[in-house]
C-alpha cells in the first residue's frame, strides 16, 4: 500500500516537473507577406531580420517583407521608481 502511494506521488511529481510545457508563439519582429492566390494573403512571422526575411520572398514567393504589427519586444532594462524624499527646510 506504501509503495502504490508512493509510486502515485512519484507519478504526479514527475508529471509536474517534467510534463508538458505551454506552447509559446513563435513570433518575430519580421514577417513576409505572401500572396497565396485568390486574393488570400498569408503573413509568416518567423524572421528576426529582413535579412533573413528577404530569401523567402526572393525564391519565388510573391509577397514582400513588413514588419510584424504584433510583434512586441521585452525591455531591455527595468527601471525602479525612486522613493521621493522630503526636502529638509
Amino acid at each position: 500500500m506504501v509503495r502504490m502511494i508512493f509510486a502515485a506521488v512519484a507519478t504526479v511529481a514527475a508529471t509536474l516537473v517534467f510534463g508538458p510545457t505551454p506552447a509559446a508563439a513563435y513570433e518575430a519582429p519580421w514577417c513576409a507577406v505572401l500572396s497565396m492566390g485568390s486574393g488570400s494573403v498569408y503573413w509568416d512571422c518567423q524572421y528576426r531580420s529582413i535579412d533573413e526575411c528577404r530569401p523567402n520572398v526572393l525564391a519565388g514567393n510573391r509577397g514582400f517583407c513588413n514588419p510584424n504589427p504584433y510583434f512586441v519586444t521585452e525591455p531591455t532594462e527595468r527601471r525602479h521608481p525612486r522613493k521621493r524624499r522630503a526636502r529638509l527646510q
